[in-house]
């Protein structure tokens, strides 16, 4: 199969881009997205040009690092799936593939298609672990999760923080990430020492980068894993109730 893309290209930070054309021949339909990247550049370095530059690593749909606008859709047309695991028989003979980095005023442009999503890594910073010391591991069996509990927070866990959420929202708001985080130690016996301090830590270093979550539900619809948008009524209800909690941080007086 044939398709032209359309590729943003971008020196460095804060430098004009624009769309540059490639006109790409004999693409086999098994070959992922990032496969067929892969063989522009190839043919890029043979002509002495510069490479695309994009992020990629395990290519497994595990790591989060991949991550592009294709079409306008974060990740590309099917869903549930990251970019490193989409497949050019998603796309028909003669397409026309438009690429960009992910858009928000939170992940500026690096090079290309890589952006700076250091800001996902400072809401993780405020408290996105559990700092509580256990000793060596425990039995499996020794804290009892109830199922509902734990099925809740290993879909919450399955976040890989690839900021496609951040890329979809008008808003550029980053709630899915920061309540799939927040969820998925808040539900577990082990996260409950912090339970309170880290919902609101992870909230208000959030608020500093990202906006604000308006329902849209595009968040949903674009993540990889598919998590769903409870969890950010889990972090909400956290938020909330954390500010009762935490009477020495709010102002508030003990109720």
């Amino acid at each position: 199969m044939d398709v032209t893309l359309r590729v943003w290209r971008q020196k460095k930070p804060g430098a004009d881009g624009s769309f540059r054309t490639y006109h790409v021949q004999d693409v086999s339909p098994d070959a992922s997205f990032l496969e067929m990247l892969d063989d522009v550049n190839e043919g890029l370095n043979g002509q002495g040009e510069e490479p695309i530059a994009f992020d990629s690593d395990c290519r497994e749909g595990i790591c989060g690092m991949c991550g592009l606008m294709i079409n306008g859709l974060a990740h590309g047309p099917q869903r549930g799936t990251a970019t490193c695991q989409l497949h050019m028989r998603k796309f028909s003979d003669g397409d026309t593939i438009t690429i960009e980095p992910w858009r928000a005023e939170a992940f500026p442009v690096i090079q290309d298609l890589i952006v700076d999503r250091s800001p996902m890594d400072r809401i993780i910073e405020a408290g996105g672990y559990i700092t509580a010391p256990t000793g060596s591991a425990p039995d499996a069996n020794t804290l009892p999760v109830p199922k509902q509990a734990a099925d809740a927070a290993f879909d919450a866990a399955a976040c890989i923080g690839c900021g496609a959420c951040v890329a979809a929202c008008p808003n550029s708001a980053a709630n899915l990430f920061t309540g799939a985080k927040i969820s998925h130690l808040g539900l577990l016996p082990q996260g409950q020492a912090e339970r309170w301090t880290r919902a609101m830590a992870m909230v208000e270093r959030m608020e500093d980068f990202f906006g604000s979550c308006t329902n849209f539900g595009e968040c949903e619809t674009a993540c990889p894993k598919s998590i769903s948008i409870n969890v950010i009524a889990w972090m909400n209800g956290d938020y909330v109730k954390a500010q009762f909690k935490n009477p020495a941080k709010t102002g508030r007086n003990n109720l």
